[in-house]
């Protein structure tokens, strides 16, 4: 790699770093109820706010209510999507006429977007009228993001209350996520973004007219509406001419703000970040990528501070980091490395040649194989899903890395709020392993860690390698499931495992060889992002009410400093042991052995 590759990803790293100190800072006074001065005038909306709908900011809720009222929110916002998607072609906004989506793709979309996944079985420009994504997607943008900020602050909540009953108030905590964090970033990102050139209009496709006539083979599609395939299993192709290129607009700038703060990732246009109307330049690529680590980032930081020891908060964004910045060296290797199968090809005196930049295959050249990279490494430790390349075309280590950085929980950075508060998880298992190291009852921050707690972790652990693994295998096991793989081999086995671990760490990002639209991987995936998000939501919930019932225990002689290198390495091996013990095997017959048959030259 080049030094100006080196100095890009220094400049990204150290400006993500400074910029989540003051954010998180200021996140921490939003939620203790000092708001600060220059957005103080937002009062007003927010007391009105709570009038309409009814409620008492000074109404304290017990972990279970607040867990009820988390639940009940995000299902409304689901039926709420699902209907505008089913009923967008009798509503306005829609002025390129578009049809209602069939009942298994309204689903998984509805499910995708409130549980903060983002997965998109479809192409938002071709699908979705503009009301359905400013409505539906954008609105659910937001409040999914808001969910899991409002649940970390619970958490939190638990380990600075003391023999107390409550966790605060679930739609506070929502309002002041929104209102005062979310909402003005996503502002001021849609102005940057429309500045570089970002699209933002009501208006209908344009019409552009060709230099020259082209003819392409188009898939045709059966009564089904899937591709129809010829014996060998190839797409049929129909022969098609134009001299007309239709150029999808709309209210994209919004959207892709909050797609970005929000970790949520689901694009407006159906290639995503990679699109020249939705991210068109180096500026509005490295915005757009800040964006998505921002809030997770600042999170760690607002946790330290909401519990009155900010070295705590540091100290897990340390071992976030220094993940992150491993494994972007090892997805970055792996693309600048190329594919040795040149030679196996008898292009051994080309291949230098061929393969100077790296692997572009899939990748956009106005952000090169270093962006690139970089991009597939962020969006998939923030549980963002985004992309400004094609995944599916990066090399097989270059494409493990992102498919394990949602298999380890995403929980480095993760999503808003739920990247924390699954780091935390993981926290309470390290110090829980260290307490058995010398027979003593392990605390974290004052709080004992006991049977309960363990219980709880052991849920929010296993429950999405769960998801990933058994959805897996009913994906291979099945007719239906097999139907959709278009490449044989370990990389299909990679495409059907990269998909199941994006739903099922509520990701949403693809390999996109996977022909997912379909009402079997529709419905696999949608159940599988429910089961993921709200069965870690819950422990996570039931942790913090069990923390805030507990005294506060002053440290000992015998207590684990939770602030220390040592810490951020015991915290580092935990994640990764136990990512590597889950899913080593899949990984070994899927990425690993498609690298090493590329690397064979015999």
């Amino acid at each position: 790699m080049t030094g100006n590759g080196y100095l890009q990803l220094a400049f990204y790293v150290v400006a993500l770093l400074a910029l989540s100190v003051p954010l998180g800072l200021y996140m921490a006074r939003i939620y203790q109820g000092d708001i600060p001065v220059f957005v103080r005038w937002l009062r007003p909306l927010e007391s009105g706010l709570y009038r309409l709908a009814g409620v008492s900011p000074e109404d304290k809720m017990h972990w279970t209510r607040y867990a009820v009222a988390v639940l009940v929110f995000n299902l409304l916002g689901l039926l709420a999507v699902y209907a505008l998607q089913r009923l967008q072609g009798m509503l306005p906004l829609n002025p390129d006429g578009m049809t209602a989506t069939t009942a298994d793709l309204a689903f998984n979309t509805a499910v995708s977007f409130a549980t903060n996944t983002n997965w998109q079985s479809y192409g938002g420009e071709t699908t979705m009228s503009h009301l359905t994504q400013m409505l539906g997607m954008t609105v659910q943008n937001f409040l999914s993001a808001a969910t899991g900020m409002a649940v970390l602050v619970a958490l939190a909540r638990g380990f600075v209350k003391r023999e107390a009953d409550s966790l605060g108030n679930f739609w506070v905590d929502m309002v002041r996520s929104t209102l005062y964090v979310l909402l003005p970033l996503a502002v001021f990102l849609s102005l940057a973004l429309v500045s570089q050139g970002v699209v933002q209009t009501f208006t209908a496709h344009h019409t552009a007219s060709l230099v020259e006539t082209i003819e392409y083979g188009q898939p045709k599609l059966g009564d089904d509406d899937q591709p129809l395939k010829d014996a060998a299993g190839q797409p049929v192709l129909e022969k098609m001419k134009t001299a007309e290129q239709s150029i999808a607009v709309g209210p994209a700038a919004s959207q892709v703000a909050i797609k970005q703060l929000g970790s949520n990732g689901g694009g407006f246009y159906n290639v995503n970040s990679a699109h020249p109307l939705e991210n068109p330049t180096p500026l509005s690529n490295f915005l757009e990528m800040l964006a998505i680590l921002i809030v997770p980032g600042a999170c760690c930081v607002m946790f330290g501070a909401y519990v009155g020891d900010r070295r705590q908060g540091y100290a897990i964004l340390a071992a976030m980091t220094i993940v992150l910045v491993a494994l972007l060296g090892a997805c970055l290797w792996a693309e600048q490395s190329g594919n040795p199968l040149f030679a196996r090809l008898g292009l051994d005196t080309q291949a230098s040649e061929l393969q100077a930049g790296g692997n572009m295959e899939g990748k956009e050249t106005r952000f090169g194989v270093v962006n690139s990279a970089l991009w597939a490494t962020v969006t998939t430790a923030a549980s963002n899903g985004s992309v400004n390349a094609m995944h599916d075309s990066f090399t097989p280590l270059g494409g493990l890395v992102p498919m394990w950085l949602m298999q380890l929980g995403e929980v480095i950075f993760g999503g808003v709020g739920s990247g924390l508060y699954g780091m935390l998880v993981f926290a309470l298992v390290a110090v829980f392993v260290a307490g058995l190291m010398i027979g003593r009852t392990p605390e974290y921050l004052g709080k004992k860690i006991e049977a309960f707690e363990m219980k709880m972790a052991a849920v929010v652990i296993l429950v999405p390698p769960l998801v990933v693994l058994v959805g897996t295998a009913l994906a291979l096991g099945t007719d239906a499931g097999r139907a959709g793989i278009a490449n044989p081999g370990a990389h299909g086995f990679s495409e059907v495992l990269y998909a199941l671990s994006s739903a099922g760490n509520n990701n949403g990002s693809a390999f996109a060889g996977l022909s997912a639209n379909t009402p079997f991987y529709n419905t696999l995936l949608g159940l599988a992002m429910l089961f993921a998000r709200y069965w870690v939501i819950v422990p996570v919930l039931a942790i913090a009410g069990s923390l805030a019932a507990k005294k506060r225990v002053p440290p000992g002689a015998g207590t684990l400093p939770t602030h220390t290198p040592l810490f951020v390495v015991l915290l580092i091996g935990t994640v990764i042991v136990v990512g590597a013990l889950t899913f080593l095997p899949a990984l070994a017959i899927g990425p690993i052995v498609e690298h090493l048959q590329m690397s064979d030259t015999r």
